[in-house]
């Protein structure tokens, strides 16, 4: 409403510029037309007195010569009766009669103004003439209809000045420059603080006829806003042109109108803000702070004063209740938790100590038995020790983690070569990997690497073994057994295919001559 109210103020300023400018012009306008209706009607008055044939030539010029006197700004007339006789005077030197008959040829040349308002005065022209080398304002009269004992023809040369003071702008000018422009465009009289004028339209713009308020490049090159009256058609006329110095104050005062209210919301805004951070946000802030911040001692509390408002008191209140009873339940968490740690670790313990004691006891009993049955005690020993050397690793620090592959295997191969090969066979590792993997994927590797090296010793005697592991990349690693010869390959166990998805390994090369398999995983960085 603030906005509106400023933006309707603002056009009706403007609107108030405008009609000052515009009775300004008008006044201009009819002030020149009553200047020149009346030295017209004294022009005619005197003709008709000069035109009487009671007074002689000289008698009607000395009498005209006083009469311009008297008047001031009067220089020179002539008056031509109906019998063509003339009435001459003039009070500057070089005006004869002749240069006044030559004046008055040469505007009754010239198109008569229109008439106006009033009488009609005949035919009238107003212009400027120069005689003599001065410039003078010309008024031609002449009858319409030639009467006897009246005058036909009436010429008057007036001062310029004469005319000026008619342009008077006041105390303040109102910031305005006016002309009164004649015949293409001369300038017959002008007022304002431009003497130089070159606040005029340049002449290929001049006004037309019955353009008003208009907008063209001025002399001094910059566009203007001019406005134009006419005085007297077809060539007589008013131009004005005004600064912008009221609409710059029309503008200021609409700014002033439009950011106040502005302003005023703002600074409330900034009041409401400050009332608001200091009754409700630094506490809500406390709280949120409390809410983020844990320290080793367990949560934050919010800190409770006696100046914070009944609503947050009660939130920071039942803030402090929640983290009392969240700190109950997490210790209790806590001691689940550690039980469960100690339950499982001791359960872990526990099956690797029952392994242990399964592996003793397959051990003792391969003694009483020979060939075949020892061989198959001696398989399943070394599966056993798979499982135990898994737990092993994996409980190393008391707590569940992944197995190194290399530590694992190597304690495998060792096995392995304890265990299962005979006398003129050999099983070595050459692990250059430092991945891990968990219990769950290093217990059917340790499964795999025993079947598939098993079944090599069992069947070629005197063969040798070498299991490699190596990095494919940082996430990969690819795990191959070859033999130091040739071998006859059989199909696997349906357990192995088991094994390759507990692993979730991918077998990137067959069983073939000494080559026992290769296959690759993806493992934790």
């Amino acid at each position: 409403m603030s906005a509106l109210a400023a933006f309707t103020t603002y056009h009706a300023a403007l609107a108030a510029i405008e009609e000052s400018r515009a009775r300004a012009v008008n006044d201009f306008a009819v002030r020149t037309r009553v200047w020149y209706r009346g030295a017209t009607r004294a022009l005619l008055a005197f003709a008709t007195m000069a035109s009487d044939g009671r007074f002689d030539a000289a008698a009607c010029g000395e009498l005209g010569r006083k009469a311009m006197e008297r008047a001031g700004g009067f220089r020179a007339f002539l008056v031509r009766d109906s019998d063509d006789r003339l009435c001459t005077a003039a009070l500057d030197a070089g005006l004869d009669a002749e240069m006044l008959a030559g004046v008055a040829r040469e505007l009754a040349g010239r198109p008569s103004v229109m008439a106006w308002n009033g009488a009609d005065l005949g035919q009238i022209r107003y212009d400027q003439v120069a005689v003599a080398g001065r410039r003078y304002l010309a008024i031609l009269a002449r009858a319409r209809t030639p009467t006897e004992n009246g005058p036909s023809e009436a010429l008057l040369l007036v001062e310029p000045d004469l005319l000026e003071n008619v342009f008077d702008l006041g105390d303040d000018g109102l910031g305005m420059n006016v002309a009164l422009l004649g015949r293409g465009g001369a300038v017959v009289a002008t007022r304002g603080a431009d003497a130089a004028l070159t606040w005029l339209p340049r002449e290929d713009r001049m006004p037309g006829a019955g353009r008003e308020n208009w907008i063209a490049p001025s002399r001094a090159g910059p566009e203007r806003a001019y406005s134009t009256r006419m005085v007297a058609e077809p060539d007589f006329y008013v131009v004005a042109s005004f600064d912008d110095a009221s609409e710059r104050k029309a503008r200021l005062q609409f700014i002033v109108l439009l950011l106040a209210p502005l302003m005023t919301l703002t600074l409330l805004g900034l009041v409401y803000m400050r009332a608001i951070d200091r009754q409700c946000a630094r506490w809500l802030r406390d709280i949120e702070a409390a809410a983020r911040s844990r320290t080793s001692s367990g949560w934050a509390r919010v800190a409770v004063a006696d100046d914070m408002p009944s609503d947050i008191r009660s939130v920071a209140e039942a803030f402090n209740a929640m983290v009392n009873e969240q700190e109950v339940r997490q210790r209790r968490l806590q001691t689940a938790l550690d039980d469960n740690r100690f339950l499982v670790r001791e359960l872990h313990h526990r099956v690797k100590n029952s392994l242990q004691v399964v592996q003793s006891y397959i051990g003792l009993s391969k003694r009483d038995y020979r060939d075949e049955a020892r061989l198959a005690l001696a398989d399943a020993e070394c599966r056993v020790h798979v499982l135990s050397a898994a737990y092993r690793f994996t409980l190393a620090d008391g707590e569940m983690q992944p197995v190194r592959v290399d530590l694992f295997l190597d304690d495998v191969v060792t096995m392995i070569a304890n265990l299962i090969r005979g006398r003129d066979q050999a099983v070595r590792s050459r692990i250059e990997t430092t991945a891990v993997l968990s219990v769950d994927r290093i217990i059917p590797l340790g499964f795999l690497v025993a079947d598939v090296a098993s079944r090599a010793l069992r069947s070629t005697p005197g063969v040798r073994i070498t299991v490699t592991v190596t990095d494919i990349d940082d996430a990969t690693i690819e795990v191959g057994l070859d033999a130091d010869r040739e071998l006859i390959h059989s199909a696997p166990p349906r357990l192995f295919a088991g094994l390759l998805a507990q692993i979730q390994a991918t077998q990137t090369v067959e069983p073939a001559g000494h080559v026992l398999g290769r296959w690759q995983l993806r493992h934790a960085a």
